[in-house]
C-alpha cells in the first residue's frame, strides 16, 4: 500500500474520529496512531478495522526508503554520480536508469514505492 493509499484509507475510515478526538495532535504517523489507540473505545468499527493496517503500511514504506541508501550505495555513486549522504537526489536516476542498477537496488526502490 502506498503512502497515498494509506493516508486515503485513514481519511476515509477515520477522518471524523481524527477531527473529533485527535485535534491538535501533530500529524506524524506515530502521534496520530497513539491518539487513535488511546481513543479506540470511541472509534467506528471501520476505523478500528483499518487504522492499524494503514499505519503498518506507512512504517513499511518509511523503513524501505531507509533501505534504499544501503542497497543502492554503489549505484548512487557510480551510476548516478550522487552522494550516499543525499540519497533523495539520486532517486530520479535510480528510477529512470535500470541499466547498471542491481536487482537488490531495484527491489529496494520498488519496496520504497519510488517506481
Amino acid at each position: 500500500m502506498s503512502f497515498g493509499d494509506s493516508i486515503g484509507l485513514l481519511a476515509k475510515s477515520c477522518g471524523a474520529e481524527i477531527v473529533a478526538n485527535c485535534r491538535g495532535v501533530n500529524p506524524d504517523s506515530t502521534r496520530l496512531k497513539e491518539c487513535l489507540s488511546r481513543n479506540r473505545d470511541v472509534l467506528s468499527q471501520q476505523c478500528q478495522s483499518d487504522y492499524l493496517g494503514a499505519f503498518d503500511a506507512i512504517q513499511k514504506r518509511v523503513a524501505a526508503r531507509v533501505t534504499v541508501a544501503n542497497a543502492c550505495q554503489r549505484e548512487i555513486v557510480k551510476v548516478c554520480g550522487g552522494s550516499t549522504k543525499e540519497t533523495s537526489k539520486s532517486i530520479p536516476c535510480l528510477v529512470s536508469t535500470p541499466k547498471g542498477i542491481s536487482n537488490n537496488c531495484l527491489k529496494a526502490v520498488d519496496d520504497a514505492g519510488y517506481r
